[in-house]
């Protein structure tokens, strides 16, 4: 058989040597050395470095050659996951989901998989979690089970045996931080220690066609723990938004090669486990009996979709040196840039006001589309005025003053007046070439144009 010899690697410079060692002799570098494992080949073993996933020699094929008929894929039993993962599952691909604790990723995943198992077998494989606790989370959700197989190991070697006479088409492994390789001596969860396991599950998923979901806990700051590689080495990464002890749950892609990024699926967690939002729009717009000032509504977009979200802002007089800018789901430094820009072309001075914004409903808005409505909001607590109802405002303002034209205008406009709204200020290159029934737009080029409308 290979043997296996492990030697320790600088992650800064790459030097290699065979024992660990605090600083690495070769850089300097405190604390960079980190156990991998070397596979030798003995005597009269048949070499696999170069073969392909399924095994063979690999060849070099002609691009015109390459066959190009679409990878059949499988529902996941939620239309909002199957959006989210670019249509649905994809034989062979490898799905990493990282979340906070308690976010909801394990939930999903065992709902996922009930509705699968129905129609072809699964494999749950949990190392935090007894089977006991699996089974009676899913009698808890009222979840009904076909061909649906519990697995409790931490050793990925068990897990993929296990796995080859199962033959389960979609494979769930609850978390990688607790999977270790026997190859290694170090610590479960360790950089090395993830990064072996990982590498392991996705040549066993690509051999033999399983899709592969890996849960993987995330750091204090948000990003997923263990090896950056991580991300690199599967096919998408989805994360889990919100607040544990709120109702909605964003799931979101930020790398998918199979479907468009930044899609969004949106959650309301109940009694019954998570519930597919068909209709976020009006999950994030509030209703107010009376008119309320600093709040402005922006369509965003998410993925292949338009969304309404409510802005809120409140500006007050601030008593510190510094005067403060708080953001909750926008981009602190852009908002400190829009301040500015409304200062110089707006003539709105807030250099002795605290400025606080924030989005209904935990989600992020990250595009710049919601440029022109933070700044709708800003003035409108600053003059504590209410805009009008019925009033959406979507737009990028540049550094000169001007708002430019943002993507997808024509289905913004239209979900806006879906959901009833009456009035829509827009950049002049979103003006629709035929006007929409119920909705006047007006276009503006110039932020003072904006302002003197409001």
């Amino acid at each position: 058989m290979a043997k296996v010899k492990t030697t320790y690697v600088c992650q800064e410079c790459g030097s290699e040597t065979p024992q660990w060692a605090g600083q690495c002799g070769q850089c300097k570098a405190w604390n960079s050395m980190v156990e991998q494992a070397n596979v030798k080949q003995s005597k009269g073993e048949k070499s696999s470095r170069f073969t392909g996933y399924a095994g063979e020699q690999s060849k070099v094929v002609q691009m015109d050659k390459v066959d190009l008929s679409e990878v059949p894929r499988m529902g996941s039993g939620m239309s909002e996951l199957d959006r989210v993962l670019g249509g649905g599952l994809v034989p062979g691909s490898v799905v990493l989901m990282g979340g906070d604790p308690g976010i909801g990723k394990s939930t999903i995943l065992l709902q996922s998989l009930c509705g699968i198992s129905k129609d072809m077998p699964v494999l749950y494989v949990t190392g935090e979690e007894s089977m006991q606790q699996v089974t009676m989370r899913a009698q808890r959700l009222g979840l009904e089970t076909g061909d649906f197989s519990l697995l409790t190991e931490t050793q990925v070697e068990q897990i993929t045996t296990q796995a080859l006479m199962q033959k389960p088409k979609v494979m769930v492994v609850d978390s990688i931080q607790t999977i270790y390789t026997e190859m290694l001596q170090s610590a479960p969860g360790g950089v090395a220690q993830v990064r072996e396991s990982a590498a392991q599950l996705v040549r066993f998923a690509k051999q033999t066609g399983t899709t592969l979901f890996v849960v993987g806990h995330v750091t204090k700051d948000g990003a997923l723990a263990g090896p950056r590689v991580l991300e690199h080495m599967v096919d998408a990464v989805l994360y889990f938004e919100g607040e544990r002890d709120g109702r909605l749950r964003l799931l979101r892609a930020v790398k998918n090669r199979f479907g468009a990024v930044n899609e969004l699926g949106v959650f309301a967690m109940t009694d019954e486990g998570l519930k597919q939002v068909k209709n976020p729009s009006a999950i994030f717009l509030s209703k107010y009996t009376d008119p309320v000032a600093g709040s402005a509504i922006v369509s965003t977009w998410e993925g292949t979709r338009p969304m309404l979200v409510e802005i809120q802002a409140l500006v007050d007089t601030s008593h510190a040196p510094q005067p403060k800018r708080v953001a909750v789901g926008l981009d602190h430094q852009r908002i400190a840039m829009l301040l500015a820009v409304l200062n110089r072309h707006g003539g709105v001075a807030t250099f002795d006001q605290d400025v606080f914004a924030n989005v209904v409903g935990g989600v992020r808005v990250m595009e710049t589309s919601s440029d022109l409505a933070l700044i709708a909001a800003i003035i409108s607590s600053l003059r504590n005025r209410p805009l009008e109802e019925h009033l959406v405002i979507f737009g990028e303002v540049g550094l000169a003053g001007e708002v430019r034209p943002v993507p997808n205008g024509q289905e913004r406009l239209k979900e806006a007046e879906k959901h009833g709204f009456k009035k829509a200020i827009v950049p002049k290159g979103n003006l629709p070439s035929k006007p929409i029934n119920g909705l006047e737009i007006h276009g503006v080029s110039r932020l003072q144009e904006m302002i003197n409308l409001l």
